[in-house]
């Protein structure tokens, strides 16, 4: 099993700057794609920033120029940099990691993981 640990949210006003970090834990053989999602109020959950372990990035158009995903895959952590940050960034942020984890038996499967959420809000 596999444990995301989420941390970072908070209260800004437009313009500033949050960063978001989430570290995983467990029996993980190795990370395929390290991410962050969102959900706005009465939204759809939305891909927000994903890293490949080659560190290949993807970002909402939204936040393109403003936001930088970041990760250390020796350690498992995967970053969110948010600037800039406008009023329509508000909502919780989670964490998703996608990998293998080794098993009891030298078994490996694959992982697909969320964190608990973490709330950003952006007022004017």
């Amino acid at each position: 099993q596999v444990q995301l640990v989420e941390s970072g949210g908070g209260a800004v006003q437009a313009g500033g700057s949050l960063r978001l970090s989430c570290v995983a834990s467990g029996n993980i053989f190795s990370v395929n794609v390290m991410g962050w999602y969102r959900q706005a109020p009465g939204k759809q959950r939305e891909l927000v920033a994903t890293i490949t372990s080659p560190g290949n990035t993807n970002y909402l158009n939204s936040v393109k120029g403003r936001f930088t995903i970041s990760s250390v895959n020796a350690k498992n952590t995967v970053d969110l940099q948010m600037n800039s940050l406008t009023v329509e960034d508000t909502g919780v942020y989670y964490c998703n990691v996608h990998g293998i984890v080794r098993r009891a038996g030298s078994v490996f499967s694959p992982f697909d993981s969320w964190g608990q959420g973490t709330q950003v809000t952006v007022s004017s």
